[in-house]
């Protein structure tokens, strides 16, 4: 084996290893900035995700609530209920 050999060699293991404790670190939710200050990222929350979930749920709603009723469609349902319900007081 010649030098240039085992130089490619150790260059080889010393990328795979990176790699390998790269995405060890990734699992374990640990990060590195650029000066290589390593900080833990804490994983999410499952209930404040369901919070969030059904909070984007309740304003779907209100959307359509606020925007179906200014439907001239809308306006003309609701002054033929009116008027409905006139007529069925008389």
């Amino acid at each position: 084996m010649s030098f240039g050999t085992a130089l490619v060699i150790i260059v080889a293991i010393g990328a795979v290893t990176s790699v390998i404790r790269g995405r060890q670190r990734a699992r374990a939710g640990i990060i590195a900035d650029k000066q290589g200050n390593e900080s833990y990222i804490p994983k999410a929350d499952p209930d404040a995700q369901r919070e969030v979930k059904e909070l984007r749920e309740r304003i779907k709603v209100l959307e359509r609530i606020a925007t179906d009723a200014n439907t001239s469609e809308s306006r003309k349902i609701a002054a033929i209920s009116d008027e409905i319900e006139s007529l069925r007081d008389k």
